[in-house]
């Protein structure tokens, strides 16, 4: 990280940014506490990296008024969660900055408690990156780095006709804590109590990396990816990358007990539940014969896994609804670019 100075007004100059409030993240030897402008990492004998970069943006992945430690917490956990998906040990993080305008210590000191935090829970430390200003939102991109025996990575390219399809947690709660967070009012228009608002709101603002997964997807996984796009979405990718056709049974997908009373009021939020993003959840191809052996070993770590549906030979994905008839999603998912 490049180094500056503070500015007469009071307002917090690069240097004091970096050493200020973000060297003490640095606990890494390889980070050199942010004196250097590299780091260096070392692999075991026999192990790789796993790498992931992954930028949010105020506006698009947060919004402007959001807590800072939530933020940062985001912006690490969403990284991580690719990790997970691959089975790689998180070691380490690189992270860059852009700020609209200098921040403020108040910002910082709550933004760098909420990256404490997160690399706490997750098992890394921040290791180098860069601060800049530039016109436009907040933004910021984690570098994630990950280790694991090499070879042993698990890709998203490798389902095969007749292997099962699992997926970790609950769907659907990050989209109810999206619409909580953006307007006071939905909460009450959604039906949602107090309580059940708050949960889906913090499982919006701060997600879980399913790293306690990694000894099942090391051992029984054929193919696994996050869903960050939705499940709908990012299971079509999954087949499309590996040659096959997928099914999903709607009817299956795990819902929270919170979610479950929204659905009673309103069928359609289902959609919400497989087609929006920020799940961050695991979808997962195991074997037919592995699928019991895996589902204990990832609980034995503190993950739930579902089955929802399986491979076949083909191409595409096929949604089954709760009738049991083809389901029409309309969108699918969350782009970038506005493809649905």
């Amino acid at each position: 990280m490049a180094t500056g100075s503070n500015n007469d007004d009071g307002v917090l100059g690069e240097d004091a940014i970096v050493q200020g409030y973000l060297a003490r993240l640095a606990d890494n030897p390889s980070a050199m506490g942010l004196r250097d402008d590299c780091a260096e990492l070392r692999p075991g004998p026999g192990q790789a990296f796993i790498l992931k970069t992954d930028p949010i943006r105020a506006g698009v992945h947060f919004l402007p008024t959001d807590a800072p430690g939530d933020i940062a917490w985001k912006a690490l956990a969403v990284n991580v969660s690719d990790l997970a998906a691959k089975a790689a040990r998180p070691v380490a993080y690189l992270l860059s900055l852009s700020f609209p305008e200098p921040p403020r210590a108040e910002w910082l000191e709550a933004f760098a408690s909420g990256l404490a935090a997160a690399q706490d829970a997750f098992g890394m430390s921040l290791i180098g990156g860069d601060t800049d200003r530039a016109p436009g939102p907040l933004s910021m991109a984690v570098t994630a780095i990950g280790e694991m025996p090499m070879g042993k990575m698990v890709p998203r390219t490798a389902a095969r006709p007749g292997d099962i399809l699992l997926v970790s947690g609950m769907l659907g709660d990050a989209a109810l804590g999206l619409a909580v967070n953006q307007n006071g009012q939905a909460a009450q228009k959604l039906s949602l109590s107090p309580s059940d608002a708050e949960f889906c709101r913090q499982r919006y603002l701060r997600p879980q990396p399913r790293i306690g997964a990694r000894a099942a997807l090391r051992a029984y996984a054929c193919a696994a990816m996050d869903i960050s796009d939705g499940l709908i979405k990012d299971a079509a990718r999954m087949m499309d990358a590996s040659g096959c056709q997928g099914i999903i049974n709607v009817a299956d997908v795990p819902l929270s007990p919170a979610f479950r009373r929204v659905l009673d009021q309103d069928g359609a939020q289902v959609r919400a539940a497989i087609a929006h993003g920020d799940d961050y959840e695991l979808l997962v191809a195991v074997a037919p014969d592995d699928v019991e052996a895996f589902r204990s070993l990832a609980a034995a770590g503190g993950v739930m896994m579902t089955q929802i549906g399986s491979c076949k030979a083909g191409a595409g994905l096929t949604t089954i609804g709760f009738d049991g008839g083809l389901m029409d999603l309309g969108k699918t998912g969350y782009d970038h670019f506005g493809e649905t």
